[in-house]
């Protein structure tokens, strides 16, 4: 009777085992099948460059300041021209209201915003780096910030960044790092303007329009305190963008050669030069109106303002 009992709970017990094993083979494949659906969502958080079209505004009062923001990007000079010194609009760098990918968007920018910039040696707001364009680029004045225009740019930029998550690392955003160029030649890039610049910017750095073509030199330009005015930042620019629609045609000489022609001439002074990299660092390459001088007397150091300082 003992050995008998012994034999039906050894049974029970085997049994037990078993069902548990089964148990976790009938649950295996499932729990397989959830990896690929992880990764799938770990691809799917990239940031993908989709601005949103303007025909998607919303009614009211707030599409109507979103689409006076993008007015104001594209024909700042005009709409906006007790702010601004010359004959730029924001579009002359950010293509198209800072649309187009390749060319210095604007898309994200609030997911950014505040960010510490050393050339300020400050914590920027959105406000802030609109107006410090407005004193540099657009050799002009400040926006003041609970005005009409501000609003409706800051509505604008946040409209065009919906979906951008604050503090992503946003893919097309200029390289932080600059990059090494060769020692430029100013007679050389004189040839290089002439053959790809000068229908667009005019023979005279002119320009034929503040969309089409704007000044790249002289009074109706962005003055010394751009950043622009930096050496290596215009010829990385110039490479990826021009000429238009023929970005990235450009070797690196053409492109640090244009750039030094382009630098070396007139263009308005900003005011605030001292007050510049107030922590160090202050880069070699802008080209202010020391340099210009340099260029012209024949003793500048161009090796010196493309080597990159570690």
């Amino acid at each position: 009777m003992k050995n008998s009992l012994a034999i039906i709970i050894g049974f029970l017990i085997f049994g037990s085992l078993f069902v548990g094993w089964k148990i976790s083979q009938d649950l295996s494949p499932a729990e397989t099948a959830t990896a690929p659906q992880q990764s799938e969502g770990t691809a799917s958080s990239t940031i993908e460059f989709n601005p949103p079209t303007l025909d998607d505004v919303p009614d009211g009062p707030l599409g109507e300041s979103i689409k006076y923001g993008y007015d104001l990007m594209m024909e700042t000079n005009t709409i906006a021209d007790e702010y601004v010194g010359n004959n730029l609009s924001c579009a002359s760098c950010h293509a198209n209201g800072g649309t187009v990918k390749d060319e210095a968007p604007m898309i994200g920018l609030t997911a950014v915003y505040p960010e510490y910039r050393p050339r300020e040696g400050d914590v920027y707001t959105l406000e802030d780096r609109i107006n410090g364009c407005m004193i540099r680029s657009m050799n002009g004045k400040m926006i003041p910030e609970d005005s009409k225009e501000m609003r409706a740019m800051i509505a604008y930029l946040h409209y065009m960044s919906e979906g951008v998550p604050s503090g992503a690392e946003i893919p097309w955003r200029a390289a932080k790092e600059p990059k090494q160029f060769p020692v430029p030649s100013v007679e050389d890039g004189e040839k290089v303007y002439a053959q790809s610049c000068a229908a667009c910017h005019a023979a005279d750095g002119g320009g034929t329009g503040s969309n089409t073509g704007p000044a790249v030199w002289g009074e109706n330009s962005f003055n010394d305190g751009a950043g622009m005015s930096r050496l290596t930042k215009m010829a990385g620019y110039v490479q990826k963008n021009m000429p238009k629609g023929q970005g990235g045609t450009l070797t690196d000489q053409q492109a640090i050669d244009v750039a030094s022609y382009i630098l070396s001439h007139e263009r308005p002074e900003f005011k605030g030069h001292e007050g510049d990299w107030p922590k160090g660092g202050r880069p070699a390459d802008i080209m202010n109106k020391e340099k210009r001088e340099q260029v012209k007397n024949g003793t500048i150091d161009w090796e010196e303002l493309v080597t990159i300082k570690k």
